[in-house]
């Protein structure tokens, strides 16, 4: 039975990717594949998503130059979840973040705060829209 044969894609033909920094166990970032995005993702080496958003495959890094170099490949026990280990270069937060997950709740959830520098400035990333 293949790798693809063990995973369980929804309705949509989606799967979620969590995208781990592979030295320092850091969760970078959460995004969704397809099979195409999976395929070119091992084929190539870097990392490729499918926007639920824009409906359009992408590559990370494609305009800004912050590529994730794929490590390992695993996946969870029912199938259902990517884990991908990545060398990551730059942000992996479109806003300019080493991880999307940079703010932290406080107290009962009343607030939060900012965990890691920025960065980059997002209209240095990707220029001024």
């Amino acid at each position: 039975m293949s790798f693809y044969d063990q995973l369980k894609f929804d309705g949509n033909g989606l799967i979620p990717a969590i995208i781990q920094d592979a030295e320092t166990g850091r969760v970078l970032m959460m995004a969704w594949m397809n099979r195409a995005s999976l395929e070119k993702t091992i084929e190539t080496g870097l990392t490729h998503f499918w926007s639920r958003s824009r409906q359009k495959f992408w590559m990370k890094g494609e305009s800004s130059g912050h590529v994730q170099r794929v490590k390992d490949i695993a996946f969870d026990c029912d199938g259902d979840t990517l884990l991908i280990q990545v060398e990551q270069v730059g942000a992996a937060c479109h806003e300019g973040y080493r991880s999307c997950f940079f703010r932290s709740m406080t107290g009962r959830g009343e607030g939060f705060r900012i965990t890691e520098p920025q960065l980059e400035r997002p209209e240095k990333i990707y220029g001024k829209k």
